[in-house]
């Protein structure tokens, strides 16, 4: 049997884009998602997953591959829709509401997937601050 996918949108984009590090972000945040939804699922406790911080080290390497002067520049619309819902995805945890964590990460999923879709677009590089 196959394990669910939380983050359809955001791997494809990342494949896409060539956003290695988002990638391997968004298959671990994947992974603890998936951990974080068995426990919502058999009434355990999901809060001891930790997926918050798996998914401020996606959001974190997301801000890095699109470029820190455009995530909270021009793409800060994105950013704040990632907040949102990773901010909805942690009220479900704690409600230990399964339906409202599945809502929520197709949020968050879309949010993330648009900024990346968004760069690429744009062309990698043309928003990332010269160091």
């Amino acid at each position: 049997m196959r394990s669910p996918t939380f983050l359809p949108l955001t791997t494809g984009a990342a494949v896409h884009a060539g956003a290695h590090a988002v990638l391997h972000r968004a298959t671990e945040a994947d992974r603890a998602a998936d951990a974080c939804w068995a426990c919502l699922l058999t009434g355990a406790d999901a809060g001891e997953c930790g997926l918050g911080a798996w998914l401020r080290r996606l959001s974190e390497a997301t801000s890095a591959y699109t470029g820190t002067r455009w995530w909270f520049g021009a793409g800060s619309p994105h950013r704040e829709r990632v907040a949102r819902a990773h901010g909805r995805i942690e009220d479900a945890i704690t409600d230990g509401d399964g339906s409202e964590f599945a809502r929520a990460f197709m949020g968050y999923d879309h949010a993330l997937a648009g900024a990346l879709v968004c760069t690429s677009e744009r062309g990698r590089g043309k928003h990332r601050a010269r160091l």
